[in-house]
């Protein structure tokens, strides 16, 4: 279970992009522990026309993967940043207790997305 999956709103810590800490939403998670970050990481590419995709050439604006060690999830209760933790839950289930694993923000305990 990752501790910053697709969706979670994020702040980056470190970087070129940490001196105003700008936050995004996480658009898409890479195996090799890179993110994808709506906002962040934009950097200038030289693009060649493709007529048959219908583009068109220039210099284009793109967002680029960062490292998930340089941004941490944002907590909304304190408007800061925040480390994930896990916990354990126990469910009944029509008779029958399941556990089902958790993420916790290490500050107050509180679960994410909840």
């Amino acid at each position: 279970m990752n501790k910053i999956r697709k969706g979670d709103t994020v702040i980056v810590i470190s970087g070129r992009d940490s001196s105003p800490a700008k936050r995004g939403v996480v658009k898409q998670v890479y195996d090799d522990g890179k993110l994808l970050v709506e906002g962040v990481n934009l950097v200038k590419k030289h693009q060649k026309p493709n007529p048959m995709k219908n583009q068109t050439g220039g210099i284009i604006t793109k967002e680029m993967p960062i490292q998930a060690s340089n941004v941490a999830i944002f907590n909304p209760a304190t408007g800061k940043a925040d480390r994930v933790g896990f916990k354990t839950e126990q469910i009944n289930d029509g008779g029958r207790t399941k556990t089902r694993k958790v993420r916790i923000f290490r500050s107050s305990g509180n679960a994410v997305g909840a």
